[in-house]
């Protein structure tokens, strides 16, 4: 009978010395995670898909504007009438290139009626027409990545707050259990560390991509501004050879 008792005591006492088995595995550490370190694990993974979906989005986009620009940099130096250009990609101005061109044909046209007027003013005009084009063409163009930029800035800084904010309920754990082992301070500490890692997986892409993005755009910009300049110099000569 005594050994049995001592038994069951030295069970007990194993059980209630024995460590909690944890789930460290990433669904394991999100599902034991507080509410508000959940909250900014989904927020920032939900930005991070977000930020993907801009990025593939610009990338597609931008190459195929960068085709398109060839191909009607191909036929506007082929050596054809301007006009005829214009009567075949006037209406179907599907880049910021042939919406520029259309816009300052569609100028220049306006303006030969009123010839003996107005032609000492058609190169300005033409080049402001094509200006104010080209930039509202590049500001759709640079639509959202404002949240690349903001994300690849400051998602690091939110997924720091959720593992500060993790730590802090950690350290209350161990405070209200008396117990600093590692066993129990570890599954803590990685729960909060967790976002961290999930802020840093969202803003690295995101900061990049901002960057390359940006640059890609502004080339396309300067290519733009060159095409600028060259009609902008057809158009003065063509008045020139008018007087």
């Amino acid at each position: 009978m005594e050994s049995t008792e001592l038994a069951d005591v030295t069970t007990s006492t194993i059980s209630a010395v024995a460590p909690v088995v944890h789930d460290m595995s990433m669904w394991g550490l999100f599902l034991s995670a507080d509410f508000i370190v959940k909250a900014i694990i989904i927020g920032l993974l939900l930005a991070s898909f977000w930020s993907w979906s801009i990025i593939f989005n610009k990338v597609m986009k931008l190459r195929s504007l960068a085709k398109e620009a060839d191909t009607f940099e191909d036929q506007f130096w082929s050596g054809g009438s301007l006009e005829d250009l214009m009567q075949r990609v006037g209406k179907q101005a599907i880049d910021p290139m042939r919406t520029i061109f259309s816009a300052a044909m569609r100028e220049w046209q306006q303006a030969e009626k009123s010839k003996d007027r107005l032609a000492a003013t058609l190169p300005q005009r033409v080049e402001r027409v094509m200006q104010v084009t080209m930039n509202r063409e590049l500001e759709d163009l640079e639509k959202h990545l404002g949240f690349l930029a903001t994300l690849g800035s400051t998602g690091v800084l939110v997924g720091l707050f959720g593992t500060v904010w993790g730590i802090i309920n950690s350290f209350q754990s161990i405070a209200a259990s008396h117990n600093t082992s590692l066993a129990v301070v570890a599954p803590g500490i990685a729960e909060a560390l967790f976002a961290t890692a999930i802020g840093l997986i969202a803003a690295i892409p995101a900061y990049v991509a901002y960057n390359k993005l940006s640059s890609e755009v502004n080339r396309y910009g300067t290519r733009l501004d060159s095409f600028m300049t060259e009609f902008g110099a057809i158009v003065s000569r063509r008045v020139e050879e008018g007087k």
